[in-house]
């Protein structure tokens, strides 16, 4: 099974947008974001909700492409953000 961060390198993303997600890691705050991200209660464990946001932000691409009017590049940021802060958390979870 491939790691977080490989499955992540391979996606194929604009580069503004993984810059700004990129940039968007040093101010995250994995508990107010992941309630909204992912619209529950209890935040999970960390490196645990990855395998959601890998689908959500999938999702998220989709729309992008399709061009729709409930896109949203600020929302589609905040999700890859969550996204590489997961993955890493994830990595050093299985590093340690």
């Amino acid at each position: 099974m491939p790691s977080h961060l490989s499955r992540l390198s391979a996606l194929t993303r604009p580069r503004i947008l993984v810059r700004a997600a990129r940039l968007g890691t040093a101010e995250f705050n994995r508990e107010r974001i992941l309630r909204r991200v992912i619209e529950g209660e209890c935040v999970p464990a960390p490196g645990q909700a990855f395998d959601q946001l890998f689908e959500r932000e999938a999702t998220m691409d989709e729309a992008r492409r399709a061009g729709g009017a409930a896109y949203s590049p600020a929302r589609h940021v905040e999700l890859l953000s969550a996204l590489i802060c997961e993955a890493r958390l994830a990595e050093a979870r299985i590093a340690a």
